[in-house]
C-alpha cells in the first residue's frame, strides 16, 4: 500500500519565489485564486454531501451565475490568511484558530445577509449551544477539523495547482475572473433584493427591476436558493 505524499508548502513557496510566479506567497493574486477556488469547491463538497446524506440534489450555490458560493470563498480566504502564521504550530493550536476563524466568518455572513435582505440561509436554533441560530458549537468544532486539513493538505494542494498557472496569462485571467465575480455578486444581490421586494408587494420601479422580475422570477430564485428563509 502506497503512502500518500502530501505537497510540501515550504518547497512550493521556494519554487514560487524562484519562478517569480505572479501568485507567490500571500499576495493579492494568490488570495484571489484561493477565494475563487474556494467558492467553487465548497459548492461541490456541499452538493456531494447532500447527495450522500439526503439522497437528492439540492442547489448549494450563492450566486446566480455558475456553481459559486461567496461564503465558502470567504471561508477559504479567512483560513488562508488566519492560519498562515500558525501553519507550523501544533494541531491543537491550528484547530483552535480555525474554529475561531470559521465561527466568526459564519456569524458575519449570516448577520450581513439578514441585515441586507431580511433572510438567512441556515438556522441552528434547534441545535444545542447555538448563538442566535447563526453559529453553534458543533460546527465550530467542524471548522477546527477543517483547519487542520487545510494546513496539512488543502492549502498545499491549492498552492501547487495555482503554481501551474502560467505567468503570461495568470494576471490577465485573474482580473477577468475578478470582474466576473463582481458582476455576478452585484446581479445576485439585485435578484435577491427584488425577490424580497416582490414578497412585500413592491412593484418594479424601473426597467432594470422589470428585467430582474422577468429573468429571475420567484420559481427560479427558489431553485437557486432552496434554503433561503425570510425573517418575519
Amino acid at each position: 500500500m502506497k503512502t500518500i505524499k502530501w505537497p510540501d508548502i515550504q518547497a512550493i513557496e521556494r519554487e514560487e519565489k524562484a519562478a517569480r510566479h505572479f501568485a507567490r506567497g500571500m499576495n493579492f493574486y494568490k488570495l484571489f485564486w484561493v477565494f475563487f477556488i474556494g467558492c467553487f469547491l465548497g459548492v461541490v463538497v456541499e452538493t456531494l454531501w447532500c447527495l450522500a446524506t439526503r439522497f437528492h440534489y439540492e442547489s448549494r450555490v450563492g450566486l446566480v451565475y455558475g456553481p459559486f458560493n461567496l461564503v465558502y470563498g470567504f471561508g477559504a480566504l479567512a483560513l488562508a490568511v488566519g492560519l498562515y502564521r500558525v501553519r507550523g504550530k501544533r494541531d491543537s493550536a491550528v484547530m483552535l484558530a480555525g474554529a475561531m476563524i470559521g465561527t466568526v466568518v459564519e456569524y458575519i455572513c449570516s448577520w450581513v445577509q439578514e441585515l441586507l435582505f431580511g433572510s438567512v440561509s441556515w438556522d441552528y436554533s434547534t441545535m444545542p449551544f447555538n448563538l442566535q441560530g447563526r453559529i453553534n458549537l458543533l460546527y465550530s468544532f467542524f471548522w477546527g477539523i477543517l483547519a487542520i486539513l487545510w494546513v496539512k493538505t488543502i492549502y498545499p494542494w491549492l498552492a501547487k495547482w495555482i503554481l501551474r498557472i502560467p505567468n503570461k496569462v495568470g494576471k490577465t485571467l485573474t482580473w477577468v475572473l475578478l470582474a466576473f465575480m463582481v458582476v455576478n455578486t452585484i446581479m445576485s444581490a439585485c435578484a435577491v433584493g427584488r425577490w424580497a421586494g416582490r414578497r412585500q408587494g413592491v412593484l418594479p420601479a424601473n426597467g432594470f427591476e422589470q428585467y430582474l422580475d422577468s429573468h429571475y422570477p420567484d420559481e427560479r430564485m427558489q431553485k437557486i436558493y432552496p434554503n433561503m428563509m425570510y425573517q418575519k
